[in-house]
């Protein structure tokens, strides 16, 4: 069975350029268009690795990271990269904090370092 991925982010085009860059890497991804939806599909849970956007409409990377500590899942999901952009250096600290395990910077990604961040958690 393929890993499940599960991308959180509000912005389309970085939302399909990741779902389309992890499914030519064999993996199986769900996406969720802000972070509602995003906690939504958290609570089903079994999702091996997390991408979560860190600015967001109605609830931001950090609500997501409150509402999944404070009610989990019952069917674990595995660790939490955060996505954000330049210039957001205190948002990060508090999410790692909060559980996130790392951190990419949105404008400075390329195709082949999400991958690499991706199977770092993955043990691919």
């Amino acid at each position: 069975m393929n890993k499940r991925i599960l991308v959180i982010d509000d912005d389309i085009y970085m939302r399909e350029l990741y779902e389309e860059v992890l499914e030519s890497a064999g993996y199986e991804v769900e996406t969720a268009i802000d972070g509602e939806d995003g906690i939504a599909k958290l609570k089903s849970g079994g999702f091996q690795l997390t991408l979560l956007d860190m600015m967001m409409p109605k609830i931001d990377g950090i609500g997501v990271l409150n509402e999944i500590s404070k009610n989990p899942s019952v069917i674990k999901n595995g660790p939490v990269i955060l996505l954000s952009n330049l210039g957001q250096e205190h948002v990060v600290e508090e999410a790692m904090k909060k559980g996130a395990v790392s951190y990419l910077v949105k404008a400075d990604i390329t195709p082949d370092q999400l991958l690499k961040s991706v199977e770092k958690y993955l043990g691919k």
